[in-house]
């Protein structure tokens, strides 16, 4: 697909005014410092709100480090592993019911196959 310049162009222009104004200190509502002041704790409040997430982040990410060079998967902060762990033995155990299940029918249906080759056609409604 070829992109035409000229839309990619007027595209472009469009957008600058809005980005060039995003923070105008000649901006008609922040003349009042009621409002500037306003704008100031929100930007504030913002920033320290993303801090905190950051420093939350880096700290779980750093626990997580440390746990999986010791190969503790328990401190790494990985909670869901012993439920994990759980189901899947219990999906293991399930297979295992299933599958002798499985073969005990086949062996019946082998030996009523045989039966039925071997003239017993009662064996053949299986």
């Amino acid at each position: 697909m070829k992109v035409n310049p000229f839309i990619f162009a007027a595209i472009i222009f469009a957008m600058v005014p809005s980005v060039t104004l995003a923070d105008d200190p000649n901006d008609p509502t922040m003349r009042n410092p009621a409002a500037r002041a306003r704008d100031r704790e929100i930007t504030r409040r913002l920033n320290l709100e993303e801090s905190a997430t950051v420093r939350q982040r880096d700290a779980r990410s750093a626990r997580a480090w440390r746990a999986a060079r010791a190969g503790d998967r328990y401190a790494a902060g990985d909670d869901e592993y012993p439920v994990r762990s759980r189901d899947h033995e219990r999906a293991e155990a399930n297979y295992a019911r299933s599958r002798v299940q499985y073969e005990r029918e086949m062996a019946e249906w082998r030996r009523a196959v045989a039966a039925c080759r071997e003239g017993a056609y009662s064996a053949c409604a299986n």
